[in-house]
């Protein structure tokens, strides 16, 4: 879990439903496939990378709290290290070396949802970006279930390139920056077992781009 005082679940709490107001009546911000997410046991999350934003909308649109692997840099402002902790995220280096790996194990054999952008890096274009290597090392060895997740509308609501973000409230006509998010039906890991790892990743990358197409159908277009 994200936080384990009353404090803390005060403010992860009151950080929720600020997003979720926020996001609905910004975004007009849609999620399907919520009943894919387990609710107990570990699991590992896979979504594509389009915003800034991503964590936080997987975050509102799952049922229950997540854990996000982050830059441990991030870690040297001591406000937002402070803000993370609570909002469930754990330190791992921007190469995913052999310590993100533990990192990930670890949060699993406790039990958490860890969510992971196999890309790496947010899209500078809006499309999926070829997966990571290293993220075979992580699915192969993983025995709890993968969730592919689709985020549509992120990247042009704010892409990478842009300083802030760009409103498409809900009471009025999309621009095409509402929002959507997917998850997929969970992927048994053994299906990855003895498959070589460009085969995995070509399976993986096509799941997630199934949510994807699942996410722009369901997000608001007018």
């Amino acid at each position: 879990m994200p936080a384990t005082g009353v404090i803390d679940w005060s403010f992860y709490w009151g950080a929720y439903w600020t997003a979720f107001y926020g996001f609905t009546f910004g975004w007009g911000f849609r999620a399907t496939g919520r009943e894919n997410v387990p609710t107990t046991g570990p699991a590992l999350l896979v979504a594509n990378h389009q915003s800034f934003i991503d964590p936080a909308l997987i975050g509102l649109a799952a049922t229950r709290p997540l854990t996000y692997l982050a830059r441990s840099n991030l870690w040297n402002n001591r406000i937002l290290a402070r803000l993370i902790d609570q909002l469930g995220a754990v330190p791992i280096d921007r190469g995913f070396g052999r310590d993100g790996l533990q990192t990930v194990f670890a949060e699993l054999d406790k039990g958490k949802a860890v969510l992971m952008f196999p890309e790496g890096e947010r899209t500078r274009t809006g499309q999926l970006l070829p997966l990571k290597p290293g993220v075979s090392l992580v699915v192969k060895r993983v025995a709890c279930p993968i969730v592919p997740i689709g985020v549509a509308g992120a990247y042009q609501a704010w892409p990478k390139h842009q300083t802030w973000p760009t409103l498409d409230p809900l009471p009025l006509a999309s621009k095409g920056r509402a929002i959507g998010v997917a998850f997929g039906e969970p992927i048994d890991p053994t299906r990855y077992k003895g498959v070589e790892r460009e085969a995995m990743l070509a399976d993986l990358e096509v799941e997630i781009r199934k949510t994807i197409d699942a996410a722009e159908r369901v997000r608001r277009t007018g």
